[in-house]
């Protein structure tokens, strides 16, 4: 190991030069890593595991999934993650866990192996380790799940055969073949956790050399100081949106600084009817504080990404990214959250609306990041409702998305109302002449359908790929005709899952 030393004002920070975890039983140390290596070729290439399989190279197929568990408060916790856009660099002090890690007694299938024989779960074989490494997950977190469980874990894994159906029987029968308590990673976790603990060395790390370099800071204080130094960086969090940017458009992200090894980034808190959200967390960290005091807000990540997806992004960078069709600011900006910008040992506190500028451009400074986001619980009076329009339901990308906030007044006027959309303008923005057409006004069908005609002064939407322009205005529209039944006492769902239905 090489290692050096260094001073930054009054604090020592010591420099690790290569990368450590475990991979399944073994342990690894990298010293030459490029900062976009992925995952999933090292694995295929380095490693010969082919288990893990490239399907769609961006996030969405589930075939590369793989298991990563990682130290959190002193716990030891596996989620599944896609390997093809999960970076090597973000791997320090973790355990990856391969589709050929696993093992029944006696050497013999391990039990969801051997469910997805029996219940028939694979035709041509392609996306099942990837579904067999899903279902690891949840069968370890849940053995017995319900179907809405099984459902959610595999959002993030496609199969063009099976029909799902016959996975659903299999992940249904797993444990008739094995306890979770009994498997390999629950009786060895005290062993892992004990290794892991062992390479917690407090060391900043850095691999490379020039701009072909990467960096995983020590703390949140010593990651303020590397991006002082280094305000061009690419900051990667959980990589859900810079993977694709080296996938699919081969964008050199170099230097690359990775922060999701960062408990002081991590945390969640309530205080005085405030949730704040440290940047990062992640969606699956953030869904049962979000879906406990803000429904509306559970649903919605529900439907972002895949568990895969949602196991590695981060509200944080969902905020940071500024893009027109992230799913988290328009919400958040409708319940009037703040947003921390940190630089240094300077920090500043805006109105999240405020953030977005313009297309691609933040009110973010040279050197300057993203630290937390503070969320305003809605009083129990309010109305708040959060909509979601894409082409499927599950792990696709918004067409548009509307978010409200109402308050009444006793006599049923409009007291307040902050509508905000994503999808509809070049950043998140909210629909300022709808609400002023709104303000004051009786909550009434009328009402709203004269508010609706204002639509067309707040927003002029484009035509791609997910919607066309007119689609777009028009779905924006009726929203918030939706809301206004929903939030008048009508007792007919708008929407029924599959469990409901049941």
């Amino acid at each position: 190991m090489t290692e050096a030393t260094m001073t930054e004002a009054t604090t020592e920070i010591r420099i690790r030069n290569e990368i450590r975890f475990i991979l399944n039983g073994e342990d690894v140390v990298l010293r030459d890593v490029a900062p976009d290596a992925t995952l999933l070729d090292w694995l295929r290439l380095n490693r010969s595991l082919r288990g893990t399989k490239e399907g769609c190279a961006e996030g969405d197929c589930g075939a590369c999934t793989v298991l990563v568990g990682k130290l959190s408060g002193g716990e030891l916790t596996y989620e599944g993650v896609n390997a093809c856009i999960r970076f090597l660099g973000s791997l320090d002090r973790t355990h990856v866990v391969t589709v050929e890690h696993l093992r029944g007694e006696k050497g013999g299938l391990h039990p969801v192996q051997q469910a997805m024989v029996d219940f028939h779960g694979s035709q041509c074989g392609f996306c099942t380790p990837g579904i067999v490494m899903s279902l690891y997950g949840l069968w370890m977190k849940t053995p017995n799940p319900s179907d809405a469980a099984i459902e959610k874990a595999l959002q993030g894994n496609l199969c063009r055969c099976t029909g799902y159906e016959a996975i659903m029987r299999s992940a249904r029968a797993i444990s008739s073949y094995g306890e979770a308590a009994s498997d390999p990673l629950a009786l060895e976790r005290a062993s892992i956790k004990a290794r892991l603990d062992a390479l917690n060395d407090g060391a900043r790390v850095e691999v490379g050399a020039g701009k072909a370099r990467l960096v995983v800071p020590a703390s949140v204080d010593d990651f303020a100081a590397v991006l002082e130094k280094e305000p061009g960086a690419t900051v990667v969090a959980g990589s859900t949106d810079v993977g694709l940017w080296v996938t699919k458009h081969m964008r050199d992200i170099s230097p690359v600084v990775f922060i999701g090894n960062l408990d002081g980034l991590r945390t969640v808190s309530e205080d005085k009817g405030v949730i704040s959200i440290g940047a990062g967390v992640t969606y699956t960290e953030a869904f049962e504080t979000l879906s406990r005091h803000i429904p509306a807000l559970g649903g919605l990540v529900d439907r972002i990404g895949g568990e895969q997806v949602r196991n590695m992004g981060t509200i944080g960078g969902n905020i940071a990214n500024g893009s027109p069709i992230g799913d988290t600011p328009p919400p958040l900006i409708a319940l009037g959250a703040r947003l921390t910008l940190r630089k240094g040992a300077s920090r500043r506190t805006i109105p999240l609306e405020e953030f977005f500028i313009a297309y691609g451009k933040q009110d973010r400074q040279p050197g300057e990041f993203v630290e937390a986001v503070h969320v305003p619980v809605p009083a129990d009076s309010v109305k708040f409702a959060v909509y979601k329009v894409t082409k499927r339901r599950d792990e696709d990308i918004t067409a548009t998305l509307g978010a409200f906030h109402l308050t009444l007044a006793r006599d049923g006027t409009v007291a307040g109302i902050r509508i905000a959309y994503g999808g509809m303008a070049a950043t998140p923005k909210r629909a300022i002449s709808v609400e002023k057409a709104l303000i004051g006004k009786a909550w009434t069908e009328a009402t709203v359908e004269a508010a609706m005609a204002e639509y067309a002064n707040d927003f002029t939407p484009l035509t791609d790929m997910r919607a066309s322009a007119e689609y777009r205005a028009l779905a924006a529209r009726n929203l918030l005709l939706r809301f206004f039944v929903e939030t008048t006492g009508t007792k007919a769902p708008f929407q029924v899952s599959r469990s409901e239905a049941a």
